[in-house]
């Protein structure tokens, strides 16, 4: 969104972090989406297919995650920091929703 038209609507723009997130949290939907699918594939053609979407939405998660770590936005084998890190985004996010 133009940054002119974001200040006029009081719309924050859009971080990085903000959207590997999401992306992550989608990514995370399709990989536990298609798993059910394949269990519930009705032809061995279908499972096949499913197979290699599965395989392939694994590898885009494997991708993110990577991005992430590499910029210390997520720290799945460290809840104790990764707590911390998502209590931040909520004062951030709650006071986004102040302004």
């Amino acid at each position: 969104m133009n940054p002119i038209i974001e200040h006029l609507m009081g719309v924050q723009p859009l971080t990085d972090q903000v959207i590997a997130m999401d992306y992550l949290i989608t990514s995370k939907s399709a990989v536990r989406n298609y798993a059910m699918a394949v269990t519930d594939a009705g032809t061995p053609e279908i499972k096949s297919i499913l197979v290699r979407q599965l395989d392939e939405a694994i590898l885009a998660h494997e991708r993110i995650v990577t991005y992430m770590l590499e910029r210390g936005w997520y720290h799945p084998w460290d809840t104790k920091q990764q707590l911390q890190l998502n209590m931040q985004n909520v004062d951030t996010a709650l006071g986004l929703s102040l302004n």
